[in-house]
């Protein structure tokens, strides 16, 4: 019933934001070429292509922004600011489509759509968030539901709730096995009974589900519960103890009708990694195209103050443990690593003259802006690492595997963050994962936003 709701809410959501695109479409076209008739009307077709696009790009930056997920208690404010910024994301994008596919649109009417497609949708989210509150405040068509089980996972259960308010749920009351408990309130919702008493308190307030959600060690009473349960015309959902075997993204799937618990999963599958390959190839191609004079300079001043190639190649780790060259402009000798695989230190006399400058400044991983438009790494994501250390970095850090469950990226949650060169492994591990676990196309925006205002600099990065 969760899913249901949630899905048939999700989809009001996404049907009024397309209604609210094309109605900001229109009123930027009429403003534009009413109030502002300096050129002819555009052709029909290509209205109706941007059009086209619209409606294809900003629910796709949408989803990446979370804005078709749960609100999970964020605020109106907050909920505003997400549609912020995913439609200055979804215009950059566009305008970055339409340069690649035509070279004729109105810049003033894409400029003003995009303040009208921020006011309207921004609205109707409010006006949504208001009329739902107003509902559930008056209880109309509040769903009730019973907890069995007042532990840490019973808890979870009420908080859970609490934060999706917007599907019409409320606990009103949690059963527990422990008797001293009984006529207390944990978390502002009453206990009304041991687990023995499901049948009476049912009999006095029904509700209309029930949750069991029982630790490892109260299992052997499911049954006994069940056949309480089995007698009545009551929806009954299981929360499984197992929180604490979940590590990225787990949840419950189906297949075939069988339900599955996932314990692992990848966290960028379906739209999600679509939307994320789209944004890494147009901003990696303008990059390329923007920095070809720069990189044609600092590759001169390589070669001319060293000898041997312009760029590096070395094998690195990307997803699933997929091996390939990350490219790099060239900043020790060639002879670098003839006693073996070590990492760059301060003042190494390795480095060529021009190698130290190279690597504070991070010009040297300009070159991997090709491995993203070419599918080996993404803008944003956990560092690759060489072969030769991550056999014993998996030793040391168990979860460390876990990085290459998405691509490699030129820059980072971890090295915004200062962690590069010699620093911590297991932080830098703990924010890579922190990364993937709460990945939006926002967070990624807000990454290279900090690397280009410096966040890349660091003076561990020898």
């Amino acid at each position: 019933m969760f899913t249901r709701f949630q899905r048939f809410y999700n989809s009001i959501k996404l049907v009024t934001d397309l209604v609210a695109l094309v109605i900001a479409f229109a009123a930027a076209w009429y403003t534009r070429f009413t109030w502002f008739p300096f050129e002819g009307l555009p052709p029909t077709e290509e209205t109706l292509e941007t059009i086209g696009l619209i409606l294809v790009i900003f629910p796709l930056m949408f989803r990446g922004s979370n804005l078709y997920t749960t609100n999970r208690g964020r605020t109106h404010i907050s909920e505003v600011f997400e549609v912020f910024k995913a439609t200055v994301l979804a215009t950059l994008v566009l305008v970055g489509v339409s340069y690649f596919i035509r070279e004729r649109y109105s810049r003033l009417t894409v400029v003003l759509f995009a303040a009208y497609a921020f006011l309207a949708v921004s609205s109707v989210r409010l006006g949504f968030r208001t009329i739902f509150n107003e509902l559930r405040r008056r209880g109309v068509n509040l769903k009730t539901i019973l907890v069995v089980g007042a532990g840490t996972l019973g808890q979870r259960v009420v908080e859970t709730i609490e934060q999706h308010r917007e599907l019409g749920f409320t606990v009103t009351g949690l059963l527990t096995r422990k008797p001293e408990k009984v006529g207390s309130r944990i978390l502002n919702v009453p206990v009304v009974g041991l687990f023995s008493d499901l049948a009476k308190v049912l009999d006095e307030k029904p509700v209309d589900q029930v949750i069991l959600a029982l630790p490892l060690e109260e299992q052997p009473q499911m049954r006994e519960l069940m056949e309480v349960l089995a007698l009545r015309t009551i929806d009954v959902k299981v929360v499984p103890d197992l929180f604490s075997y979940v590590t990225l993204r787990g949840g419950l799937e189906e297949f075939g009708g069988l339900p599955i618990i996932s314990l692992q999963g990848a966290p960028m599958e379906g739209w999600n990694r679509i939307a994320k390959r789209v944004f890494d190839i147009l901003v990696s191609s303008l990059a390329l195209l923007f920095l070809a004079p720069w990189m044609a300079v600092l590759a001169i001043l390589v070669k001319l103050t060293s000898r041997g190639p312009v760029l590096f190649a070395q094998e690195r780790m990307g997803i699933d443990g997929q091996l390939f060259h990350m490219y790099k402009f060239r900043t020790m000798k060639v002879d670098a690593e003839k006693d073996g695989a070590q990492f760059a230190t301060a003042g190494d006399t390795r480095r060529t003259p021009i190698g130290a400058f190279l690597r504070r400044s991070s010009l040297d991983e300009v070159p991997q802006f090709w491995n993203v438009f070419a599918g080996d790494m993404s803008l944003v994501g956990p560092r690759p690492e060489r072969p030769v250390f991550i056999e014993e970095f998996k030793k040391q850090i168990p979860r460390y595997h876990l990085r290459h469950m998405v691509k490699s990226g030129i820059t980072g949650w971890a090295q915004i963050n200062g962690l590069r060169g010699n620093t911590s492994i297991k932080d830098r591990i703990d924010y890579d994962l922190y990364y993937i676990e709460n990945w939006s196309l926002m967070f990624d925006l807000k990454i290279l936003v900090r690397t280009a205002l410096g966040g890349f600099l660091s003076k561990n990065a020898y």
